[in-house]
Order: structure tokens, then sequence, then C-alpha cells
């Protein structure tokens, strides 16, 4: 077992932050106002345990409005009044996976695409052709198809047309990242999914990504590879937000300490309808209000980390949610390979729930008193 592995693992172990919860759910329950203000008045942006735990509690929700005016404050500080937009491209939905609350599982009966290289850039044409100059390519688990060779050749035709190209795909090997990020890929994010080894076995029944320890070491081969951006998230509804929250802030603030090099963000992926996936299954569905709490918890422990927005939220709640921390949103996303240039059959991950144009989105994000950035950097 490799030392990176160890140290995460021992880490959220020892804390009891990846298995049954029900001991830190009664601290949560502990927490009285005067902790919460008590981590208010402790310095914008500083993390420990206890704040977050404080900042997450039940008696928190009596704070939002201070902690929303908060973590608005010290995001303008640090981000000034932007907000990056960037598009998903889907290669391919045919996987080895199984897990439950995916459009992609392996079982599925569903309709299943790759896109060629040749078809993967036809669509980011059409997606540079919005305006975006950050791309995120996406794929399920399709190795034999999406390889690193595949990837590499994509990365080098779309490197004139996008500054930022990241990708969120299976997990890999430190070797393999590093030879993306040759290629021209400067950024990765991966999903640990749910932090609750339990819940974690339960919603991922067979496939590689069956493997939980496997999952929780792969950040560190991100940044070992010298990954630029890092994007970490929990999918809410598989386990108890709260807890997740905990988890994730304990998984971040390692990586932050570790490899100082690499900008670690947070997504906040909630359960969306797909195909053959009944949303009323899963017993720790987390509310708007919840969202809210957990965005600007994090926000006020992690001042300089990115905060993701994705399509998988209504555009109402969307336009409230930038003004409480978020610094990148995706616009007029497609889920399903080939999605972007015409119609298709193919299966969807996830039906999205913000159907707005990107110009739309621009136009959203100018009238709430903020800039919208299509393009982060220049390529070196």
């Amino acid at each position: 077992m490799s030392t990176h592995r160890v140290d995460i693992y021992s880490i959220l172990s020892e804390k009891g932050l990846d298995g049954d919860c029900a001991a830190w759910k009664e601290r949560l329950d502990e927490i009285s106002a005067r902790d919460v203000e008590r981590a208010l008045g402790q310095r914008a942006g500083s993390h420990s345990l206890d704040r977050l735990l404080a900042l997450v509690s039940p008696a928190a929700e009596g704070y939002l409005e201070d902690m929303a005016q908060a973590a608005r404050r010290l995001t303008v500080q640090r981000f000034g009044r932007t907000i990056r937009l960037y598009a998903p491209l889907y290669l391919s939905n045919y996987c080895v996976n199984s897990c439950l609350y995916c459009g992609f599982n392996r079982d599925s009966d569903c309709e299943r695409r790759r896109l060629s290289v040749e078809e993967a850039v036809g669509e980011a044409e059409v997606i540079a052709g919005e305006g975006f100059r950050d791309i995120l390519l996406v794929s399920s688990e399709d190795r034999e198809f999406v390889d690193v060779d595949y990837l590499s050749r994509l990365a080098g035709e779309l490197r004139g047309a996008f500054d930022s190209i990241s990708v969120e795909i299976y997990q890999m090997t430190a070797e393999e990242y590093g030879r993306l990020f040759a290629a021209g890929i400067d950024g990765v994010t991966l999903y640990q999914e749910t932090y609750d080894r339990r819940a974690y076995r339960q919603y991922h029944p067979g496939g590689p990504k069956a493997d939980y320890d496997n999952r929780l070491a792969t950040p560190d081969y991100i940044a070992a590879a010298g990954m630029r951006q890092i994007g970490l998230g929990a999918l809410l509804g598989l386990a108890d937000w709260r807890c997740e929250t905990l988890a994730l802030g304990e998984h971040a603030n390692y990586l932050i300490k570790r490899y100082w090099r690499s900008q670690v963000s947070f997504s906040f992926p909630r359960l969306r309808p797909a195909h053959r996936v009944d949303g009323l299954q899963f017993r720790h569905l987390a509310s708007d209000k919840d969202l809210v709490q957990m965005i600007t918890a994090l926000r006020l422990c992690f001042a300089d980390a990115g905060l993701v927005l994705s399509t998988r939220e209504g555009a109402e709640l969307r336009d409230h949610l930038i003004k409480l921390g978020i610094t990148k949103m995706s616009a007029g996303s497609k889920t399903t390979p080939g999605g972007y240039s015409h119609e298709t059959d193919a299966t969807e991950q996830f039906r999205i729930d913000d159907d707005r144009s990107p110009a739309q989105v621009a136009e959203m994000i100018k009238t709430a008193g903020a800039e919208p950035v299509w393009k982060d950097w220049e390529r070196p």
C-alpha cells in the first residue's frame, strides 16, 4: 500500500468519517447557537474540523443569512465579481461499472454511443462557437476506447480552440495522469461519490469503481502528476450530506497542505433522474436549504477553493447560488455523447435542470452584477 493511500485513509478512518457517522450526528446535534457564533467569528477562510462541524450543524440553519453574506464578501475579496463558464463534452456512455444512480450503468438497456476523435472535435467546435474556452471532457469507464492515447490525441486537436482542458473520467494511475498533463490537460474532477464505505459498497456493486480505497487515493495521483486543478465532490443523496461535507473538507484540507501547487475545487452534484433510476429510493436527498448551507460553510472554511455548480440545478436556484460563493458554472450542457451537434438517441447520464443557452446564462450573470468569464488564463 502506498504512503499516499495510508495518509488519506488514516485521516478519515481515525476520525470516523469513512463509515457510520452516528457519532458525528450526535456531535452535530450538540452544537449550540453560541458555537455557531464562535465559528462565524473566526478568521474568514480558515478551516478546522470543529469550525466546519459548527457551520453545517442544525443550529447553523438559523444563521444562513449571516453565512451567506460572509461567504459573498470572502468570494468577492478572493475572486472578484466573476463567474467562469465551462461546458462538458461527453465522449462515451459505454461503461463497465454498475453504479445504481447512473444512466450509464453497465446493466442498463440504454442506447450506447462512442465518439471518435473526429466526432468529438466536431462537438467541441459547436461548444467553442458558443464562446466557451474552458472544456471538460467527460466519459464513463470505457478504457477499451477512451484511453490515454485517445484523450491525448483529442487534447492535441483542441488546444488551439480552448485555453483550459480538463477531464472527468474513471480513475487512472499517476503515470497516466502525467501523460495527460503532458498532452495539455490541466485539471481532473473525480467525485468520491460518497465517503461512507457502506453506502459506497451498496451503490457500487460491480466494476473497477467498486474499489473505495483506490477511488479515495486517486486525487493524490492527480496532484502528483502536476495537474493545476483537482475537483472534489460527493454525490448528494447517497449518504447524510452533513457527514459528507465533513469528510470532503478533511480530504480537501489534506490535499491543499500536501500539494500546494494544485488548486482544489468543490462541486455540489445532487442526484438527478436518469435512465432506469428511481430518485425515490434514495433516503438522503439534500434540500435547497441544505445545499445553501453546504456551499456557504465550505466557502467560509476554504477561501481560495473554486466552487462549481452544474446544470443539475434549476435556473432559479442557480441564479441565487451564484451570489453565495460560486465561482464556476456550466451552461447549455448536454450529458449524452453527440448531443451538441445533432439530435441523438444515445442515453444521457442524467437529466439536466437548467436548459438555458450559454448566452442566456451569461446574461443572467451580468444582470446579477457579475462578469461571465469564458476562459481562465492564457495557455503557456
